[in-house]
C-alpha cells in the first residue's frame, strides 16, 4: 500500500492543509473518497488512520486532510497548539479548504494513472457531515456523499450558543475539550460568518436538493449528537439510505489515542457499509 502523509498544500485563507493519501498503487484508476474530520478533530485522530487502509485495500483512492484553522500546524498536526487558528475557524473556511482539496485532486499529476477524477465522494463525520453535503450539492464534481454521525442544523449550534451579547461584548468565548484540558477559544467571527452565510449553511436546503446518492450513518447511542438529527436528514430527502447502527456511539467505538491493530467493531460496520454505498 502506498501511503503518503502531511503533505502540504496552500489554503485560501493564509495557512496551510495537510493532506494524507492511502491507495494500491496499481495504476488502475480509483474511485476518490475524501475524508473530512469534525469539530475539535484532526486526520489522525483515533482509528481515522486504520479507516484510511480499510478503505485502501477495498479499492479506493483514501484522501483526509486536516482544516487549515482546525488547530493543528504543519510541524504539530495533531492536536491544537494553535488555539488562535482554532478560534478563527468557520464553516465557510472549511468549506473553502474541502474546495481546495478536489482542486489539489483535480489537477495532481503525480497519480494520474490511479484516480478517476470522475469518480469523487464525500465523508463527513460530526460537524463535517454537514460540511460535505453542502459541498456535494454546490459543487457537481461529486458523485456521492456519506455523512457519519452528522448534524442536521449548523443554526442551532451556532446562534443559540450561550449568550449572545457577552460573546460579542468579550470576542470570545472558551469550551473546554475534556479530553486535552484545553480551553479552545471561538472569536466572535464565528457567529458573524454564519449570519453573513445562513442560507449557504443551511443544511436542510442542502440536503433537500441534493441529486446524488447520499448515505447516512448514525449510531443509536450518540450522545453528541442525538439519531434524530439522522432521522431528520432522511426526512428532508427521502431518496437517500439510512442506516443506524445499534449501539454505536458518536464515534463508533473508537477513541484517542488507538492503540489496537484492528477496527472496533462498530466503526469496521460503519466502513463495510459505506463500501458497499460506493460500490452501488
Amino acid at each position: 500500500m502506498t501511503i503518503e502523509k502531511n503533505i502540504i498544500i496552500s489554503g485560501k485563507h493564509e495557512k496551510p492543509i495537510l493532506i494524507d493519501l492511502f491507495f494500491n498503487g496499481n495504476s488502475i484508476k480509483k474511485p476518490i473518497i475524501v475524508f473530512c474530520h469534525g469539530y475539535k478533530g484532526f486526520k489522525d485522530w483515533g482509528a481515522w488512520n486504520l479507516m484510511a487502509k480499510a478503505f485502501a485495500d477495498a479499492g479506493f483512492y483514501f484522501i483526509k486532510f486536516n482544516f487549515s484553522h482546525n488547530g493543528g500546524t504543519v510541524e504539530e498536526p495533531i492536536d491544537f497548539p494553535d488555539l488562535k487558528a482554532f478560534g478563527n475557524n468557520n464553516y465557510t473556511k472549511e468549506l473553502d479548504d474541502l474546495e481546495t482539496v478536489i482542486d489539489w485532486v483535480y489537477n495532481n499529476l503525480k497519480f494520474k494513472n490511479e484516480v478517476d477524477i470522475n469518480n469523487i465522494a464525500l465523508i463527513g463525520h460530526s460537524r463535517a457531515g454537514g460540511i460535505v453535503t453542502i459541498k456535494a450539492e454546490e459543487n457537481n464534481r461529486i458523485k456521492r456523499v456519506i455523512s457519519l454521525a452528522g448534524v442536521c442544523d449548523f443554526g442551532k449550534r451556532t446562534a443559540t450558543t450561550g449568550d449572545l451579547e457577552q460573546w460579542k461584548k468579550s470576542g470570545v468565548k472558551y469550551v473546554l475539550n475534556g479530553r486535552t484540558k484545553q480551553h479552545m477559544p471561538h472569536y466572535f467571527q464565528f457567529y458573524e460568518d454564519f449570519i453573513t452565510n445562513e442560507s449557504r449553511l443551511t443544511i436542510k436546503r442542502a440536503v433537500s436538493n441534493l441529486k446524488i446518492p447520499y448515505l447516512i450513518i448514525h449510531g443509536d447511542n450518540d450522545t453528541s449528537v442525538f439519531v434524530d438529527e439522522a432521522k431528520e436528514l432522511h426526512q428532508w430527502n427521502l431518496n437517500s439510505q439510512l442506516e443506524i447502527i445499534e449501539g454505536a456511539n458518536h464515534v463508533f467505538g473508537a477513541k484517542h489515542p488507538w492503540e489496537e491493530s484492528i477496527l472496533p467493531n462498530h466503526l469496521k460496520e460503519t466502513i463495510d457499509k459505506s463500501i458497499n454505498f460506493l460500490m452501488l
